[in-house]
C-alpha cells in the first residue's frame, strides 16, 4: 500500500515525554494526575476503558481515583492527540506518535479485543475525498475493523 504514513514510533519514558511535549505546546499542563493517568494507559497491551485506567492508578497510589476523573482527562488526551479512543470498544488506546496528527485505522480482535493501530493515508485521504463529495465535513475519520487476529484465527 503506497499511502502508509512512516514516523518514529515512542514508548516508555520516549513516549511520556512525546505526550508531555505535545500536551504542552497545546497551552495544556502535565500535571501528577495527567501524567498518571497516561502511564496507566501506556501500560495497557489493548484498549482500556476509563474504569481500567481508574483502578490501575487507583491501585498505583493507594487511594480511589473516579472514572469520571479519568475520562475527561481521556477527552482532554484524545483533543491533544496523545490517545485514540476504539469507538466500537468504548476504550482508548495511547498514541505512539503524539507528535503527529492523522487519521487512524484499528484493527479489532472479537475474540481477544486486542487492537492494531495502522496509518494509511490513502485509505483515510480516500474516507475524507467520500466524504467531502457528499457534502460532508470530515473532522477525524476513525475506521475501524472488527474480525480476528492472526493469534485467535
Amino acid at each position: 500500500m503506497g499511502g502508509h504514513h512512516h514516523h518514529h514510533e515512542h514508548s516508555g519514558k520516549a513516549l511520556a515525554d512525546a505526550a508531555r511535549g505535545t500536551l504542552e505546546r497545546s497551552g495544556e499542563q502535565w500535571t501528577a494526575m495527567r501524567a498518571q493517568i497516561f502511564e496507566a494507559l501506556a501500560g495497557f497491551d489493548k484498549p482500556a476503558s476509563a474504569y481500567d485506567i481508574a483502578d490501575a492508578v487507583s491501585k498505583a497510589q493507594g487511594r480511589r481515583i473516579a472514572a469520571n476523573s479519568v475520562y475527561r482527562i481521556l477527552d482532554l488526551f484524545v483533543g491533544a492527540n496523545l490517545a485514540r479512543r476504539v469507538e466500537s470498544a468504548n476504550a482508548y488506546v495511547a498514541n505512539a506518535h503524539p507528535d503527529c496528527l492523522h487519521d487512524c485505522i484499528f484493527l479489532v480482535c472479537d475474540t481477544c479485543g486486542q487492537t492494531v493501530h495502522l496509518d494509511d493515508d490513502a485509505i483515510t485521504g480516500g474516507v475524507r475525498s467520500a466524504a467531502r463529495a457528499a457534502g460532508f465535513s470530515p473532522v477525524r475519520p476513525v475506521i475501524e475493523v472488527r474480525g480476528k487476529c492472526a493469534g485467535c484465527d
